[in-house]
């Protein structure tokens, strides 16, 4: 920060420290008469003996002109009385191509435990999206390194697309395999309500160095209070947002938007707000937008986002999912079935779609990937008559091709998760299925 900037900040700053004091805790929310505070401002509640101790908090609400709270932190050693410090602004992160290779919490600090690197710039976790008419219409591809989406649901720079699964899929092996082999400058992964067990098996297995060395991981595990899983998704699209300003190419890689939805629903109800689709209170289907939106282009860079959505019972229409697809640019459905048969990426390629693929690729691509889907579609139709013996070569000439094309088809589909490739190859192998290369 230059001196300019600091002179400029210096008429903002007030002279006086603001306090208040804590009147009780009801279960995820704390209450206290003062500080002179607004919704999402940082606080400090001071506690132990000594006041040794500064728990940070956020302002989540109001009540009969007392401030309601909820910790970043446990709410270990609040007392009645104990003081609430106002800072008078939101929580900042500090940001900067020496956060690269790092793995840091919902507040942008290193899990390790260590300081963060020199030369990093505050950027607030919470910021509007970029003005749509100043938004840059996505016409350029992005190289994923993942075959079936390259060719079949084509990703361009910019584009924001939902990772439909239920549990056990094979989302979070996905979502490495974009990391590591995306044409992306940088990856900023955010694991949001992850199990603490699961963390370093991603980092380590799943990411790898070659992953990790271009990559910002957020990690807000289950077991953190769910503000800290909130912040831990504002954090994560801060940092890409700040990159995206620098004018590089990001992937965003969030999972799951749905645990970062139960915990505002958390929230929600701790405020008193009433329950509705299912249990989720409306604030959830207001803040949705709020952070998907965030991400795509500027006029700067791009956001290229993946959100990860936990479908509850494997049912692609729960509020949840329903609410998600309908703002994403595109959605891959991970189908259950097709996992337990060995294939893997499990994409079902029928339920997936990519919406600015048609403005981004040529007429022969185009045309190949319809191709294949119609085909795929053909043999699922006939594959009860097919398996039990009941079809007659001969009787149809698409259903013939279809059986002849199927293992073809399925072998393109197929990818092992170290094996390397681009957007170029994969493309040239999907002409190659139908002699067109």
């Amino acid at each position: 920060m230059n001196v300019k900037s600091l002179v400029n900040i210096v008429p903002t700053l007030s002279p006086y420290k603001k306090y208040g004091k804590v009147t009780q805790v009801v279960g995820l929310t704390i209450e206290s008469k003062g500080p002179q505070a607004s919704i999402g401002d940082l606080c400090y509640i001071i506690t132990g003996k000594h006041g040794q101790t500064k728990v940070r908090a956020e302002v989540v609400g109001f009540r009969d002109e007392h401030v309601l709270l909820m910790p970043l932190n446990g709410t270990t050693d609040i007392s009645p009385g104990s003081l609430v410090e106002g800072t008078g602004r939101p929580l900042e992160i500090k940001v900067g191509s020496n956060l690269i290779g790092q793995v840091i919490d919902g507040c942008g600090q290193p899990l390790s435990g260590e300081k963060l690197p020199k030369g990093l710039t505050p950027f607030q976790t919470e910021n509007d999206p970029p003005n749509p008419l100043e938004r840059p219409r996505i016409t350029e591809m992005m190289s994923l390194g993942v075959r079936a989406i390259d060719s079949l649901f084509t990703v361009g720079k910019g584009q924001r697309i939902g990772i439909f699964a239920g549990s056990g899929v094979g989302k979070s092996t996905l979502l490495s395999m974009l990391a590591r082999n995306s044409a992306a400058d940088v990856n900023v992964l955010a694991l949001i309500g992850e199990r603490g067990r699961e963390v370093k098996d991603f980092i380590e297995r799943d990411l790898g160095e070659d992953g990790l060395r271009r990559s910002i991981v957020v990690v807000a595990t289950s077991d953190q209070p769910a503000l800290m899983r909130i912040k831990g998704a504002m954090t994560a699209t801060a940092i890409a947002e700040y990159f995206r300003n620098q004018g590089f190419n990001v992937n965003l890689m969030m999972d799951s938007v749905t645990r970062f939805a139960m915990a505002q629903r958390e929230i929600g109800l701790a405020v008193g707000e009433p329950p509705t689709t299912k249990g989720y209170t409306p604030s959830v289907f207001a803040m949705l937008p709020k952070l998907l939106e965030r991400s795509g282009t500027n006029r700067t860079g791009s956001i290229t986002a993946f959100y990860t959505v936990l479908v509850d019972g494997d049912d692609l229409n729960e509020p949840i999912s329903d609410a998600v697809r309908g703002i994403l640019d595109g959605h891959l459905v991970l189908d259950r079935k097709l996992a337990n048969k060995g294939q893997f990426p499990a994409i079902n390629v029928l339920k997936s779609i990519s919406r600015v693929m048609n403005d981004i690729v040529d007429p022969r691509h185009r045309a190949a990937a319809d191709r294949l889907r119609s085909l795929l579609s053909t043999y699922y139709d006939a594959e009860d008559l097919i398996n039990i013996g009941a079809y007659k070569r001969g009787s149809s000439k698409e259903i013939d091709e279809a059986i002849l094309r199927y293992p073809e088809i399925i072998d393109f589909i197929k990818q092992q998760t170290d094996e390397q490739t681009n957007a170029e190859e994969a493309i040239a192998q999907l002409m190659n299925i139908f002699g067109e290369g």
